[in-house]
């Protein structure tokens, strides 16, 4: 006689991890499901746990945010931020490991050299070389500046939107027309502009997709790069921002 043997699978619910959030936590949980596939609010409801006005309106709340989308059959799934974001992530850690760029820079220079990203009304310096020695302008990795005055702010607000654009020109230290001349001739510069006696030079570093991802930039003391240092430096930072764009695309090949 043979016995057959059935195997059986055992369906494991997501846990809502308790973070002292609340609302996040069961935000997560809502996307810890959609992980394993699309799902009717209803289903979202069975497999959460959570009352059903909760779960429908943190769903709605995602979807505003693109964080969850809806397919074909009103079902709610994972939305196309992530893919986004997974996208910035691989950018910033090609960006970080540009200290070899950055220090040719400095090389060719003279000056501390820089990679800045937009983050809201600030930019985040991302990857950053120092002069050994002499006067310089100090500005580590994870120091946040403002998106109001300097040559990498011109460069990472110079490309957005109207609407964008419009905004970040409201309290800035600069003017369109300064982004106009920035648009025409691919770099920028400023003069005690966001600090009295020093003054940078900045590129766009851009994507595949040909957008400003980031700025890369040499700064220092007004004494030693003078008073007009995009004519004296410019084209050594827009090759280096080339070299990089260039990586990006090839990166994403």
């Amino acid at each position: 006689m043979t016995t057959a043997m059935t195997a059986t699978t055992t369906t494991v619910k997501p846990e809502l991890v308790k973070s002292g959030v609340g609302v996040l936590d069961k935000a997560a949980l809502i996307l810890d499901t959609l992980e394993k596939g699309p799902c009717s609010l209803a289903q979202l409801v069975s497999e959460t746990g959570l009352a059903r006005p909760t779960t429908h309106r943190l769903a709605i709340a995602l979807e505003r945010h693109r964080f969850i989308a809806r397919d074909q059959q009103g079902r709610f799934t994972v939305g196309a931020r992530f893919a986004e974001l997974a996208t910035v992530a691989g950018e910033d850690r090609l960006l970080q490991s540009a200290d070899p760029i950055l220090q040719t820079l400095l090389e060719r220079t003279g000056e501390s050299a820089q990679i800045y990203r937009r983050q809201g009304d600030q930019r985040v310096c991302i990857a950053s070389v120092e002069r050994a020695s002499g006067l310089r302008d100090s500005i580590p990795v994870g120091a946040m500046l403002s998106m109001r005055a300097g040559s990498a702010a011109h460069i990472l607000l110079a490309w957005e939107d109207s609407e964008h654009l419009h905004q970040g020109l409201r309290h800035a230290e600069f003017t369109a027309q300064t982004l106009n001349a920035v648009r025409r001739r691919g770099w920028s510069e400023s003069i005690n502009e966001r600090e009295k006696g020093v003054c940078s030079v900045s590129a766009p570093i851009r994507n595949a997709s040909g957008h400003v991802v980031a700025a890369i930039s040499i700064s220092g003391p007004v004494d030693r790069m003078g008073i007009s240092p995009g004519r004296h430096y410019a084209p050594l930072v827009m090759k280096a921002g080339k070299y990089l764009s260039d990586a990006m695309s090839r990166a994403a090949s």
